[in-house]
């Protein structure tokens, strides 16, 4: 976990009482929402590096929160945001142009970027601490009255961050962080009653992670894989499936505890990492540094993996925002590539109940804003789910940024009675998302060619119809070939119709005149996804 200065009693009393002020300003979710105000985006990784590093791409993930910038729809607003590279003008063009109704220039006018200068493997928020000067001008930029600041992620880089500026930071509070961990989770899940797999506290070392791997095998005999988890890794990259159908001879019942133990160690090794490049060697090291779980692997013919999205308000409400349908692959579906919403309907009522007592905990542990709770369902047939809680994400996630572009673009309405998102003319909306959509044939493109592109062929959203696509992750595009999209329609057939068509289009337009042609269903995300994974 990352840390920083803000250590003593003092500090901690002084962040709580700045961050008290957001209470006091803002009664009321509407007026948070739409009142006059100076955000300043920080939108700093500030997790652990080397586990950022599994991320392709990662570097350019400060721009996941530029959906921030259609804040500027309201014309009182103002907004600062930092990266830690300059950010591509054609970028911050794009976003501008989707307001409705909003003067170009004005929005423009209202926006400030800064950078670091500074593409080093640091947190974005110690680059800004390290550079007094630019923490300066940053502070002279804001009404402090009326500021407030937003994060991807809360460590103690961000708290003293706040303190220096004398901003309030909209997030949970770096002691609270604990909640967002994989072995936190499960606590929470178990104070409010949410079922969730059987699984183990977290351990530090090989031998431990052998003693509790023995033990929920020996709770649950019949177990066939676990899923050894670091304690603080993230979109599944520090995920690994531990396979017990090879022991089966040790099994309880079948052999001695000590023998059991020895084998489970002996096949950590050979254990399937869902980082393409994680070893045994690499991995055992890092749970001496993180900690790791292990948890029973919830199998099932037909299983899915939705998600709820919620926030606490700074007057301690608790507001379910939506559900998703993941989209995961990986060796064994387990890393995280994109997302449906809303989720499907023969479960999402539940999902949400099942949010607001997890939220309903948070909040009693003081946490703040966003949370989002992963699940696994599994079809037990004639409509029913088993639906299990797997872990709860204390920061903005994969979900976070396409249903905010929706909400912000529509200044529609979620309804809580159906699981489903209204626009203001009263259209349910719907919208398949993901950050991984990559290839090599990318590489090379720049963020100007992919605007010609768009343009060409007419792929952007259009505010009439409020259909079409949303780019973002646009600077991951020439070096990785990877980019983001949100496609949005009035059913979740014509928002994957969309989606289709710009991944046909992005193809061929980046198909060299010797390459054949490749099959685009290949790349299409399917409508029906029952998957195989956890």
């Amino acid at each position: 976990m990352v840390t920083a200065n803000i250590s003593d009693l003092d500090q901690v009393d002084q962040f709580r009482r700045l961050q008290s002020t957001l209470r006091d300003r803002w009664k009321t979710i509407e007026l948070f929402d739409n009142s006059e105000a100076d955000i300043l985006i920080i939108p700093s990784l500030s997790i652990d590096q080397r586990e950022l590093q599994k991320v392709e791409g990662c570097e350019h993930y400060e721009e996941r929160l530029l959906f921030s910038l259609i804040r500027l729809r309201n014309p009182r607003t103002r907004l600062i945001y930092v990266t830690s590279m300059p950010l591509h003008p054609s970028i911050i063009d794009y976003y501008l142009q989707l307001l409705p109704g909003i003067p170009f220039s004005h929005a423009r006018n209202r926006l400030l970027l800064l950078s670091t200068y500074d593409s080093s493997l640091k947190p974005l928020s110690q680059k800004i601490l390290e550079r007094p000067r630019l923490l300066e001008r940053i502070k002279q930029s804001l009404r402090h009255e009326k500021s407030f600041m937003v994060c991807y992620n809360s460590t103690f880089l961000e708290a003293e961050l706040s303190l220096k500026l004398d901003v309030p930071l909209y997030a949970a509070a770096p002691d609270l962080q604990i909640w967002g961990s994989k072995s936190g989770s499960r606590q929470i899940f178990a104070e409010c009653g949410v079922p969730h797999p059987d699984g183990s506290q977290r351990v530090w070392n090989q031998k431990d992670l052998a003693v509790a791997a023995c033990e929920l095998w020996e709770r649950q005999p019949t177990l066939q894989r676990m899923v050894v988890k670091l304690n603080e890794g993230i979109s599944g990259e520090g995920n690994a499936l531990l396979d017990l159908r090879p022991i089966m001879n040790l099994a309880p019942g079948e052999a001695g505890t000590a023998q059991r133990i020895a084998a489970i160690s002996d096949r950590f090794a050979t254990m399937r990492f869902q980082a393409s490049q994680e070893t045994w060697a690499n991995f055992s090291g890092r749970i001496t540094e993180l900690g790791a779980i292990v948890e029973a692997f919830v199998e099932g013919e037909i299983k899915r993996s939705p998600s709820v999205q919620g926030r606490i308000t700074p007057t301690g409400e608790v507001e379910i925002l939506s559900t998703h349908d993941q989209i995961l692959g990986g060796p064994d579906g387990q890393i995280y590539l994109g997302c449906r919403f809303p989720a499907d309907e023969r479960y999402r009522l539940e999902l949400q109940q099942l949010g607001l007592q997890v939220g309903r905990k948070l909040a009693q542990k003081g946490a703040l804003e966003r949370f989002g709770v992963d699940f696994i369902a599994v079809d037990q047939g004639s409509g029913q789910w088993d639906i299990q809680a797997i872990e709860i994400n204390l920061r903005k996630g994969g979900t976070t940024h396409p249903f905010m572009t929706l909400k912000l673009l529509t200044n529609g309405r979620y309804d809580l009675s159906t699981g489903l998102f209204y626009s203001q003319q009263g259209r349910p909306k719907y919208y398949i998302a993901t950050d991984n959509l990559q290839k090599d044939r990318y590489q090379g493109l720049l963020p100007n060619d992919l605007m010609d592109i768009i343009a060409h062929y007419r792929l952007h959203f259009d505010s009439c119809t409020e259909t079409g696509t949303v780019f973002h992750l646009m600077g991951c595009l020439s070096q990785f070939g990877k980019l983001g999209l949100t496609s949005i329609g009035d059913s979740l057939q014509q928002a994957e119709d969309i989606y289709n068509k710009v991944v046909k289009v992005i193809d061929q337009e980046s198909r060299s005149d010797n390459q054949d042609s490749l099959s685009f269903s290949d790349y299409a995300f399917p409508l029906i996804w029952d998957g195989h994974s956890q």
